[in-house]
């Protein structure tokens, strides 16, 4: 049974050729940080394009427990914000649902307030370890207090006294350095997180935009951002691009679907967001830019995948993982109907995201007759080419979004299709998913035997 509600078992077919603009929503990475940096700005902040998935609206619905009014107007949503240091603290648990993002970055927002805030969410969620945020935290003065492990449900004491830190990320991830950057917003002086590997960077593009002053530099310790704390935040109108990660879905079917020829328009094209596209590419992909321009600061592009029948395997470069770490589920998908190996090291953040994802997948793709190896940092599937893939399985979503919809793609090119055993998840990060594949012609669809 879903943590979500009823569980909502699914199926996908062989289907004729894909055609049309796939109208992905709006980037989630953004979307998150948009409510959030608009309820820490002093005014109103005007977003429209924003994601309307339900990890997005916990994020919007956390924001107005803290004391931000926060409403749909039209087209748009609203944020009239509390400015940095000015949340009220909430009276209730703040529900985060299945967003890992969503409640990492929210406690960094809280950590450096003399407030108390208790997290939690769905059962994936409280299954995941949150010491690499409540970690960095402490240095500032914050407490948690947790489940075994580090997990939720978790109460965060907010410092008294804030001070500011110097944190070197252990693992590549976004979500903590964005969780110390915002706490370091409250905090005196010079917060400084340095990175031996580059991620997605929405967080230092986002607070420089709303007014904060932060510096990015490259030195032999790796990239070091640097922000000066407790500045006052400006509201911003802002435009949402369309999430590269929710495209991967369409683009992959179109790759792997006889025929088709499918146009993802407006995609964020952020460097540290498009390993998947990158790679791709290298495999033989038909999968070209159109349109290439900048928006709100951040590059963009419309994307045209065609039906690509000689992709070939290759092994991803590891430093390219946290820009695709997302990705790997529908790329091992994809690397099914390659030719040969796809190799793919550096990948041990994947054990620890909704679901393991690693196992996830590759106990998903055995049961449709591909061969896989794994490893703690990494893992291989061996492509059987375009043509070879029977399927025919049944898997299981864990509760995980990326994995109920990178095995409905699988589906669409396997000789016997593929069904998945609860697509409820989808609706965290891709509400339309279902309606958006079938009007390309997919052969998506619920379950109903």
């Amino acid at each position: 049974m879903s943590a979500h509600g009823r569980a909502i078992p699914m199926i996908s077919k062989p289907s004729g050729p894909l055609s049309g603009e796939a109208h992905v929503p709006g980037d989630k990475s953004i979307s998150h940080r948009a409510l959030i940096l608009g309820a820490l700005s002093v005014g109103e902040t005007r977003v429209t394009g924003l994601l309307e998935g339900q990890d997005v609206l916990d994020t919007g619905a956390a924001m107005r427990a803290f004391g931000a009014e926060v409403w749909k107007d039209g087209d748009a949503w609203v944020v009239h914000g509390f400015g940095v240091g000015g949340l009220a603290e909430p009276e209730q648990v703040i529900d985060c649902g299945n967003s890992g993002t969503g409640v990492r970055l929210i406690m960094g927002v809280m950590a450096t307030s003399p407030i108390t805030a208790t997290f939690t969410g769905d059962a994936s969620l409280n299954g995941r370890p949150m010491a690499r945020v409540t970690d960095p935290l402490a240095l500032f003065g914050a407490r948690a207090y947790g489940r075994a492990g580090g997990r939720l449900p978790m109460t965060i004491v907010g410092a008294q006294m804030p001070v500011p830190v110097r944190y070197a990320t252990p693992v590549p991830s976004a979500q903590v350095k964005s969780a110390v950057l915002l706490a370091g917003l409250n905090a005196p002086g010079e917060t400084v997180v340095i990175e031996r590997e580059a991620t997605r960077d929405h967080s230092e593009r986002m607070l420089t935009g709303f007014g904060a002053d932060v510096s990015v530099e490259d030195s032999p310790e790796g990239r070091i951002i640097t922000l000066k704390g407790q500045p006052e935040l400006r509201p911003q109108t802002i435009a949402v691009p369309r999430d590269p990660s929710s495209a991967a879905f369409p683009v992959c079917a179109a790759l792997i679907t006889e025929g088709s020829d499918v146009l993802v328009p407006n995609i964020g094209l952020n460097p540290t967001r498009a390993g998947l596209f990158t790679t791709l590419r290298e495999m033989g992909a038909d999968l070209t830019y159109e349109n290439e321009r900048q928006e709100g600061g951040e590059p963009v592009a419309d994307l045209r995948a065609r039906f690509s029948p000689d992709l070939k395997g290759i092994e991803v470069p590891p430093g390219r993982a946290a820009s695709m770490i997302d990705e790997y589920p529908v790329l091992s998908a994809v690397a099914a109907f390659a030719e040969g190996p796809t190799y793919m090291p550096g990948v041990k953040e994947l054990r620890v995201k909704e679901s393991d994802r690693i196992d996830a997948m590759a106990q998903g793709l055995r049961a449709n007759g591909i061969e896989v190896e794994e490893g703690e940092d990494w893992w291989r599937v061996q492509g059987r080419g375009f043509g070879n893939v029977t399927g025919g399985g049944t898997v299981e979503s864990r509760l995980d979004h990326r994995i109920a919809m990178s095995f409905l793609v699988f589906g669409l090119a396997a000789r016997d299709g593929v069904r998945v055993d609860d697509g409820s998840p989808i609706a965290t990060s891709f509400p339309i998913f279902e309606p958006l594949m079938q009007g390309l012609g997919a052969a998506v669809a619920r379950d109903e035997a």
